[in-house]
Formats: C-alpha cells, structure tokens, sequence
C-alpha cells in the first residue's frame, strides 16, 4: 500500500479544521490560521522532525502548494507555543485513531530531563523554583531539571503526560498523572511499569481507578506471580516500561484490588485537553509532543 504525504496532510487537515474553532482576534486576522499552524505541527511529529528549522525547509520544498503562507522559524516557534493546548488535543485527538489504542495495556514510566549543567546556568535559568537536583540512577548521576511522566499505549503513542520536580515522588506523581487521566482511558486496562513504582499504596491507588498496576519483581522480594522464565534475560526484567511489556503474558492475570488511596504530590498533572503541565508555582510549562512515528 503507497501512502502519500499530501493525502495524509489533507486528512489531518480536515480532521483539526472540524475541532479548531477559529479565535477572535483585533486586527488583521494572521496569515496561518490556527488549524493550519497545528495541521503543520501535528505533521511534524508524525514524520518524527525533532528540528523546526529543518521541517520548515522541508515544508516549503514539499507542502507548499498546499500552505499558501508559512512562517520563519522565530514566529512559527512562538504561534506554537501560544497553541500548546490545541496541539495537545489533536494529538490526542490522533492518538484515538490508532490500533494500540484500542488495547487493554498502559505504558509508565518517568525520564529525567536535565536543563541546565553548570551552577550560573542554574542561577540564571527561568526555570529556577520549577526545576531541581535530582538522581538518575540509570545514569548514576545528579542533574538538575525536570523529570517527564508518560502514560502511552503499547507503541508509545501518548494518552497522559506531566512535567514535574525530580524532587518529588515518582509513585506520588504518577498516581496523580493517573487520577488526571479521563476514565474512558484508562479503566480497564493493565498500567505496566517499572520497578521505581513498587509499593501497596501505589497499587491500592490505580485499582481504585478501575484498572491494574504489573511491574517486574524486586530483587528484594520473592517472586509474586511465578518466575519469567529461567534464562539470564528473562530473570533480569527491564526497569523500562517498553521491555517490561515483555513480563505482560506471564503476568495479566495479578490485578491488585484495594481502597487506600496514595498520597497528594505538589505537581498538578497535565489537564484534560490543555498541553502544560502546571509547576509547584503555578507556572506553565509547555509539555512537547512525543513522537508517534516515523516515515
């Protein structure tokens, strides 16, 4: 089957033109309307361009019979962050569309995102009250940033993210990321994760939402659920919610039940159809699309 880049840019065109309501503005009304500006964006992670000066170009040789103005990459960046909302929601509105979404199972994990290297960066950053120091142990290394929280399907498509502190708790903030999801998302499904998120507490916490929490064992703690079979790698389960899938089979079956609730953290999560996360401040932090594929 031959897919074609204009048939696909049409057919996202279409689809965003029927859910973006044009806002009211003064003055001379902008040259890139707003479903075009996030037809562009949303095509841009669809064809996984992590660059806005190379999609750019790349627009202008491919797409521009199809986009009769486009704009430099300055005001591109800034129509798209004023949009961050509206991207957020037709990626989602995307994500709904494909096969993995359809399927019983949820992805958690957490990244660190350093943000700065050196203590001047750190003194001068517009991040400072937002970011932290915190321990990445993958790394065995402190930095300082955030740390990014996603719950996706099974090919790493995005249903729920947040931005949040490292200095928080990573069971403390994921349950909230969990509590924020809509329900038609999430109940019913098996959320799999890494060993990061073990506690009773945690697992009381999404059984309460309707859904139930597999991650690999311990090294610590007997096997719960048999053994994964006896090979070096099997027994040596990924902290990563993409390997420990793998565990998925062997382990559907254990869903905890419970009614203790986890504790509130001090992150609020990414809101229903909004894009940002909101900081222990209660500033804004745009959340950026996570790629969904790749041409």
């Amino acid at each position: 089957m031959r897919t074609d880049l204009d048939d696909l840019v049409t057919a996202l065109y279409v689809a965003i033109d029927d859910l973006v309501a044009p806002r009211r503005r003064l003055g001379r009304p902008p040259r890139l309307s707003d479903a075009e500006l996030v037809c562009l964006a949303v095509a841009q992670v669809l064809l996984g361009c992590p660059s806005e000066r190379r999609w750019l170009r790349f627009a202008r040789t491919r797409l521009a019979h199809l986009f009769p103005y486009l704009p430099g990459q300055p005001g591109y960046n800034k129509r798209l962050r004023a949009a961050a909302g509206l991207v957020a929601r037709v990626i989602r509105l995307v994500v709904v569309h494909t096969r993995s979404w359809h399927e019983p199972v949820r992805l958690l994990d957490a990244t660190p995102i350093p943000c700065a290297t050196s203590r001047q960066t750190v003194q001068r950053s517009e991040l400072a009250g937002i970011a932290g120091y915190g321990y990445c142990a993958a790394h065995s290394r402190w930095y300082w940033g955030l740390k990014l929280y996603l719950l996706t399907t099974t090919d790493g498509a995005p249903v729920n993210w947040c931005l949040a502190s490292p200095k928080l708790g990573e069971r403390d903030v994921a349950a909230e990321l969990l509590a924020d999801t809509p329900p038609e998302l999430l109940t019913g499904t098996i959320v799999v994760g890494d060993k990061g998120f073990a506690g009773r507490a945690f697992e009381h916490a999404v059984a309460e939402l309707g859904a139930g929490f597999v991650r690999p064992d311990r090294r610590d703690e007997p096997r719960r659920h048999g053994s994964l079979g006896k090979s070096a790698s099997a027994s040596r389960a990924s902290s990563t919610p993409s390997k420990a899938s793998s565990a998925w089979s062997s382990t559907a079956a254990a869903r905890s039940q419970g009614s203790t609730s986890a504790s509130h953290s001090g992150c609020s999560p990414w809101p229903r159809c909004s894009g940002s996360t909101r900081s222990l401040t209660g500033q804004a932090v745009t959340s950026p699309p996570t790629t969904i594929d790749h041409p």
